[in-house]
């Protein structure tokens, strides 16, 4: 009895354990705790390299913010001491006045996570959409806190102008920054920034596999290769093929491959240069859901309740992408005052798109009886430019990016400085070719689907250019001509400032100008303007574009940020955003317009207002956030489901709520990461004032842990799980159409063999529940189903 008593109360025991080392923390206010107080980084060594071979900060001079060194102390899911990896952002994710959320290397591992948007799926806030038109947008679309973000995804903060899938082969972790951002990244950033950590050499030799297998015949390799040249460089090379259908879903299906290879030179010098070079190819077929009826997916049974795995697309539909970045990283510390730091990035991207955006209209599917499917039809002529929708197209992009940072520490009198300031240049370039569907010598219209049995097929349809042959007779031009080239160019300044009055108070302000400038033209399909030429599917071209704009914005910002002790944070902070028109040059579908057809001049303006407190417990092994905002936005962006079209509205919005995070380590082999977020989205003037803004859920929250047992041991494992819950939302703004709930719940188990091999099992959404991913207005696509994924994984 004595035994099972003192078993029982070993947990608590651990606890008040822990629990006193906590409270000696309080007392303890070491050199470490001193320089957290003033954003300096702590000198605390550590003993040994991560498994996968990622050395400590002292050794990388990447960006040598001594994270990794927390990280040995502290824990993995405690990320409150993660580096913001930017020379732009010195200070760690604890003494930044925002609420940033950060996905970690080992969270990513336990998930078996293969692209960014699962990584997302451990973010409050965070929506996937899909978009389409002459542009054609699908790729990683995200809304953060309701508001796109398409054109804000960052690689170690160098902005990713490409339209694909992101595979997380080269990823080291993801950090959101939530809430407005120019003053770090520039225009955009509305609702927030996704910033991907990639992987970098380190001075630690390591040769690593990973194999994976399961269901819809999925199959994956992973290989990561790190080996050191000299005392000062490596050499590092990351390499992926990834090939599945979607569990659930017919005809879809993902092949891919990646490679991303690395040199650095001058770690753990005073001089560190990073080239990397990342391609990704992709073959996929898109998946763009089912037709909302009625207010409801007529996957639901209270509308059709028709199968989940119904596509009603075509064979020829293709989402094919090249996607190419070279970057080069520069960091140089002349003194302990000055730190200088360069990157550069060159991009090219190539597409070849084509897609059937399914419709329903209510009339054509509830004028019969529920019981006579045979009479019930889809519509999928809009995926092939028929009535709209997107036309297929293939694109041509690149990009230049080149952002120089100077980092000044200093003091004036007994005020104590951190400025950062300098330029970031970027310019980006996209030119399309539109194609349409040849109707081979006949003019006619696509043949409706059967609602209950679609037929995934050609119908006697070849492709050739939009203006020519046939195909031009059943093409619509309402959005233009079928060729288009733009480009964008940006030119910011930034400056900011962080004051010290004590170690325990600052204040921080500064601002961002841009110089945005953007142009847009379209040609082609001279001479069919005739009504009498174009076939009864086919709508006159508009006149040819030739748009330009020139604007200069100025965003401002101020924070207010105590730390009492060295594990406590408090802040306030004011932080401002602008979206000028013509923004989305590679991943929209035309200018953005208003309503009234027009081209539009005024930007999309936000304004973030937040309080928040961020701690870290025991050592650093546990860590919580908590955060109020208001989010302002003004000349609101949609898009239009039909045309594709994005839309000035000239409403205002607003979101305002809490959220809530904690991660770490509660005991002794038992992790956590938990967060959830309170929202209340209302759209503020307009036709639809005091309704809820579309795509974005009033609660939501996520919840993942793992116990490790018997480390060491032969007989060892790891057993885990979690939730993401995602509250019903909106589809349209006038909120008349509305997706259920998402549940899904997920498990992990794994052994570790030896020192060098182990297996896991994953299993995600157990209980099979028809959950909605991507989010739009007239349709969605159905989540994946019951899924089990083993992996085999070689770590030498």
């Amino acid at each position: 009895m004595s035994r099972f008593i003192r078993s029982g109360l070993r947990p608590f025991s651990a606890a008040l354990t822990l629990g006193s080392v906590a409270g000696g923390a309080y007392a303890n206010t070491t050199a470490a705790a001193d320089a957290a107080h003033i954003g300096a980084k702590p000198n605390i060594q550590a003993t040994e390299a991560d498994s996968d071979g990622d050395q400590t900060a002292a050794d990388v001079g990447v960006q040598a913010k001594g994270v990794e060194r927390i990280h040995v102390v502290g824990h993995p899911f405690n990320t409150l001491h993660a580096s913001n990896d930017m020379g732009r952002m010195p200070q760690d994710v604890m003494h930044t006045a925002q609420t940033i959320d950060v996905v970690p290397r080992e969270l990513i591992k336990q998930q078996n996570v293969k692209s960014l948007d699962e990584a997302l799926k451990n973010v409050p806030g965070i929506t996937a959409s899909v978009g389409e038109g002459a542009g054609g947008m699908s790729g990683d679309q995200f809304l953060i806190r309701g508001f796109p973000a398409q054109n804000d995804i960052y690689e170690d903060g160098l902005r990713d102008f490409g339209v694909y899938t992101r595979d997380s082969f080269f990823q080291d972790s993801v950090n959101v920054i939530k809430g407005p951002s120019s003053e770090v990244f520039g225009n955009g950033t509305t609702g927030g920034a996704i910033n991907i950590v990639t992987k970098t050499p380190t001075l630690h030799d390591h040769y690593g596999a990973d194999f994976s297998g399961g269901s819809a015949n999925f199959y994956r390799g992973v290989v990561d290769v790190n080996k050191r040249i000299n005392d000062t460089s490596a050499f590092r090379v990351e390499g992926m093929a990834n090939s599945n259908d979607v569990v659930g879903r017919d005809y879809v299906y993902s092949h891919r491959w990646g490679v991303a290879p690395s040199i650095a030179f001058g770690l753990g010098t005073k001089t560190t240069v990073v080239l990397q070079v990342m391609h990704q190819t992709s073959r996929n077929v898109p998946d763009y859901g089912v037709p909302v009826v009625n207010g409801h997916p007529i996957t639901e049974s209270s509308s059709f309740g028709v199968r989940r795995s119904n596509i009603y697309g075509k064979s020829q539909d293709h989402d094919n992408s090249d996607d190419t970045m070279e970057t080069l990283r520069l960091k140089h510390v002349f003194n302990k005052h000055l730190t200088f730091h360069n990157d550069l990035r060159f991009g090219e991207y190539s597409r070849d798109f084509a897609a059937s955006s399914p419709q329903c209209a209510n009339a054509s599917c509830s004028e019969l009886q529920i019981y006579n499917p045979g009479y019930k039809k889809v519509d999928p002529a809009a995926g092939i430019g028929l009535n709209g929708g997107p036309m297929p197209y293939k694109q041509k992009s690149w990009s230049f990016q080149d952002v120089a940072s100077l980092q000044a520490d200093f003091k004036t009198g007994f005020l104590r400085h951190q400025l950062v300031t300098g330029a970031d240049f970027e310019y980006v370039q996209d030119s399309r070719r539109q194609y349409a569907y040849d109707a081979v010598g006949a003019n006619r219209a696509i043949p409706w689907q059967n609602t209950y049995h679609p037929q995934r097929d050609n119908y006697g349809y070849g492709t050739c250019r939009a203006d020519s042959g046939n195909c031009w007779k059943n093409t619509n031009y309402s959005l233009g001509r079928p060729d288009s080239h733009g480009y964008g160019f940006d030119t910011g300044l930034f400056l900011y400032d962080q004051i010290w009055f004590a170690k325990w108070v600052s204040i921080k302000g500064g601002f961002r100008w841009d110089r945005w400038q953007t142009a847009y033209k379209t040609w082609g399909a001279d001479g069919q303007e005739s009504a009498a030429a174009r076939g009864p599917q086919g709508k006159a071209p508009s006149a040819a574009l030739n748009y330009h704009d020139t604007k200069g914005v100025f965003n401002p910002t101020a924070s207010l940020l105590i730390t009492p002790n060295s594990w406590q944070t408090f802040y306030f902070t004011y932080a401002s955003s602008t979206t000028p028109m013509g923004m989305y040059v590679t991943n929209g579908a035309i200018p953005i317009r208003p309503l009234n057809g027009q081209v539009a001049t005024q930007p999309e303006r936000a304004k973030l207002y937040e309080v928040g407190s961020k701690m870290s417990f025991l050592h650093d092994r546990l860590g919580a956030t908590i955060s109020l905002f208001r989010l302002d936005k003004s000349n609101a962006l949609t898009t239009d489901p039909i045309a594709g079209q994005v839309l000035a509205t000239g409403v205002k919005e607003r979101n305002q709520g809490l959220e809530l995070s904690l991660g770490g380590m509660i005991l002794p082999g038992w992790n956590i990461t938990g967060t959830y977020a309170l929202y209340d989205p209302r759209v503020m003037s307009g036709a639809n004032h005091g309704r809820n803004i579309q795509y974005v859920p009033h609660n939501q929250a996520t919840l993942w842990t793992a116990y490790e047992a018997f480390p060491g041991k032969l007989w060892n494992f790891t057993i885990g799980g979690g939730v993401t819950w995602r509250e019903g939302v909106y589809l349209d703004l006038a909120n008349t159409a509305k997706v259920p709930a998402n549940v899904e719940f997920d498990s992990y188990i794994s052994h570790r063999i030896n020192r060098h091999w182990g297996v896991s099992l994953n299993a995600y959404n157990l209980s099979n529940r028809l959950n909605y991913n991507s989010l739009f207005t007239n349709r969605v696509t159905p989540a994946p189903g019951r899924a089990f994924l083993g992996r085999l994984s070689m770590d030498y």
